[in-house]
């Protein structure tokens, strides 16, 4: 198992698990719209025994407007 650590963006510090562990470039799902992370140097724990694989991902866009209050709107209702 391989495991994407994600930083900055709406999504920073997020740890998702990874189907391959070859992706240079992960869209995400976010709220109403999608986020685009972008894989940054070589993975991590590669060996037998220190836990999951683990590779850094930064956010580079988003493919419409991010409102980070517009969940908490929704819930009001």
């Amino acid at each position: 198992m391989a495991i994407a650590r994600l930083h900055g963006g709406p999504l920073d510090g997020q740890l998702l698990p990874l189907d391959d562990a070859d992706l240079d470039r992960m869209i995400v799902p976010y709220s109403e719209t999608q986020v685009v992370y972008e894989r940054k140097g070589e993975p991590g724990n590669t060996g037998e025994s220190d836990g999951p694989t683990e590779t850094e991902f930064w956010f580079v866009e988003a493919e419409g407007e991010i409102d980070p209050f517009s969940d908490q709107a929704r819930d009001r209702r």
